[in-house]
């Protein structure tokens, strides 16, 4: 952790400042189901804390003129998919430690989520892929494979 005359610390997870406030890491994704903004990092905050999950990437898709919240979830089990005890479990901690509106439409159980090479979430990657749009660049994903994985669920975003 880097201090700052003591009024400011960067850690990895976060800064803090001494007034107990603490500021995510900027993300390139903002949701807006509903015309609420929300942002990525809210959600990681909440869903890191979950013993079940060991990684997660959460987007928005464009769907009858708004858009709605699809969650991706590495599952620290072997388990292939998200149960209905673990969904009800996920929209319950979103739902209360945040908001109504942070609740999921679909969560999906993958085996990777893509991260560029200074291991930043590639949101947008994910994003481009569930609507459809050409991803790009697909060389600066650390874990290119990772897109083969997210495609695997695509019938349960694409329905």
């Amino acid at each position: 952790a880097l201090v700052f005359g003591g009024l400011f610390e960067l850690t990895e997870q976060g800064s803090c400042l001494n007034i107990g406030l603490i500021i995510r890491g900027r993300s390139d994704c903002t949701l807006n189901p509903g015309g609420v903004r929300m942002g990525s990092s809210d959600f990681y905050s909440v869903l890191e804390d979950m013993e079940e999950i060991s990684d997660c990437a959460v987007v928005g898709q464009s769907w009858e003129g708004d858009e709605r919240i699809l969650l991706f979830v590495v599952l620290r089990t072997s388990a292939k998919h998200v149960g209905d005890e673990l969904q009800k479990k996920i929209r319950s901690e979103l739902r209360g430690r945040l908001s109504p509106r942070h609740v999921p439409t679909i969560i999906m159980s993958v085996t990777d989520i893509p991260y560029t090479f200074n291991g930043k979430k590639a949101e947008m990657s994910v994003k481009k892929l569930v609507e459809g749009k050409p991803i790009g660049n697909i060389a600066a994903l650390r874990n290119p494979e990772s897109i083969d994985a997210l495609s695997l669920v695509r019938d349960s975003w694409s329905s």
